[in-house]
């Protein structure tokens, strides 16, 4: 089972994404479930969703404490809530930012990961310049699938475009397309 948590604030399309993001797995023929948790349920609170992701039915039911991979749609969290907890060294961590981790401050932190598993990518600017609004979260799928191999690129469109329809689909299934293409493709095995 692989685990990812998103982090971000309302209004970021946090939830979203990671339904967005379970629709891509089931069109691949997996299983997947996705959810949130919310603090305050207002604008620009902080905000976390969970996704997980199997090729058999998943079982459970509780927010996500071990996750294999951490999307982080809003940098200004990094230092405000414990995000990175119960993240192991061999997971991912994708920051939305166009900063680098120095820049961040988090690399001593970060340094513990594989080379490869910490990536930033300019998902608001990306959004902005497609979609007309600095909504990160279908760029950062196609980031995610990009760094961690765990769902196709043409999932995560396909996903993009069934849940939020029509020309807005399509303009956030081409800022992931972007987002996948701005990283590295992770290496196939």
């Amino acid at each position: 089972m692989f685990q990812t948590r998103i982090h971000g604030r309302g209004g970021q399309g946090v939830v979203t994404a990671a339904e967005v993001l379970s629709i891509a797995a089931f069109l691949e023929g997996r299983h997947a479930q996705a959810f949130p948790s919310f603090g305050s349920e207002r604008m620009g609170a902080p905000v976390t969703a969970f996704c997980r992701i199997d090729d058999k039915e998943i079982r459970l039911r509780e927010p996500i404490s071990r996750p294999d991979a951490l999307i982080i749609q809003d940098p200004t969290l990094l230092h405000q809530v414990e995000l990175f907890s119960g993240i192991d060294a061999s997971g991912y961590l994708l920051i939305n930012t166009s900063r680098s981790v120095e820049e961040l401050g988090i690399s001593e932190l970060t340094s513990r990961f594989p080379p490869g598993h910490v990536r930033t990518v300019a998902a608001s600017e990306i959004a902005l310049k497609h979609v007309g609004r600095p909504l990160p979260n279908a760029a950062l799928l196609g980031a995610f699938a990009s760094v961690t191999g765990q769902i196709r690129l043409a999932s995560v469109q396909a996903a993009v475009i069934e849940k939020l329809g029509g020309e807005i689909g399509r303009r956030n299934s081409i800022a992931a397309a972007e987002a996948f293409a701005a990283l590295e493709p992770a290496e196939a095995g």
